[in-house]
């Protein structure tokens, strides 16, 4: 058993975590072999995903620290882990929603993701999620897009008018 000391040291760990992240995604891990759980701590890293397995009791001492969590307070029960993300908030989502197509394992339970509260039946809808980069791309070309349409038009009416000029004037000569 931990000592007092070792208690608090986690505890203040799981708290960075929770400030430095705006998404926390509770997954239930019982049953997996530690090869499995090797597995998915490989595809959360290539996701740039911190998943870390802590005791329930420690994770809600720093939640209750942080606050804002109170939604996952029921899910931590059983054989946890915990997804914590910065920026890309459907990374998780995607690599879950993968590795449980193959393996059936683990349970998606809970996520918060900037204050918002997502059930185990909305793992789809966060997996859908675009990433930020997408975003800011999809964003880029709204905005380019009525510029691009602008500049085409003004092009197009440029030419019209230069060639209706250039007709007028070789009727003029004649």
């Amino acid at each position: 058993m931990p000592k007092l000391t070792e208690k608090k040291a986690i505890v203040e760990e799981i708290t960075a975590h929770l400030n430095n992240s705006n998404a926390v995604y509770v997954t239930n891990y019982t049953k997996m072999s530690v090869a499995d759980m090797g597995e998915l701590r490989s595809k959360f890293r290539e996701g740039k995903v911190e998943f870390k397995v802590y005791k329930n009791t420690l994770v809600k001492r720093a939640m209750e620290e942080v606050g804002g969590y109170e939604d996952l307070y029921p899910f931590l029960v059983e054989q946890n882990g915990f997804a914590f993300v910065g920026d890309e908030l459907s990374a998780p989502a995607k690599v879950l929603k993968d590795y449980i197509k193959q393996h059936k394992k683990p349970q998606f339970k809970a996520a918060v993701i900037d204050g918002e509260y997502y059930n185990e039946s909305q793992l789809d809808v966060l997996a859908a999620m675009k990433s930020k980069d997408e975003v800011i791309g999809d964003i880029l070309g709204l905005l380019l897009s009525p510029i691009t349409n602008v500049v085409s038009g003004l092009q197009a009416q440029g030419g019209n008018i230069a060639g209706a000029i250039q007709t007028i004037a070789e009727k003029g000569e004649n």
